[in-house]
């Protein structure tokens, strides 16, 4: 086994994308999870080792498949991002999930289109 330490700066990045697409501040963060903001600010800029306990809740709060960043040679079934819009999906009826259908089939009909005007 290794005494190297896990560099924990991109899944600090990662924590730190993930809470601004929320639009939410350090501060707010810190109260939900009962952390202090400057804690928090050194996870995601300095990549402080969190203990497992705030990692989890981090990871978990935010739908972050930490497979990407432990397993990097591996694809991961969804990345962070996969989850991320699972997550809004799951709070959205019926209706704008029919919208968000109709805009996904017309963003790949595009694509298709342009890789077929590439040939």
């Amino acid at each position: 086994m290794s005494n190297e330490k896990y560099d924990f700066k991109a899944l600090g990045q990662a924590i730190k994308a993930a809470r601004m697409k929320r639009e939410m501040t350090r501060e707010q963060l810190g109260e939900i999870l009962d952390l202090a903001p400057r804690y928090i600010m050194s996870i995601e800029n300095n990549g402080q080792h969190p203990s497992f306990q705030v990692f989890y809740e981090l990871a978990t709060y935010f739908h972050i498949s930490v497979d990407q960043f432990f397993f990097p040679e591996s694809t991961p079934e969804k990345s962070s991002v996969q989850r991320r819009v699972e997550s809004l999906l799951d709070e959205m009826d019926d209706t704008e999930l029919i919208i968000l259908e109709a805009t996904a089939k017309g963003i790949k009909e595009a694509k298709e289109r342009r890789a077929a005007a590439g040939k």
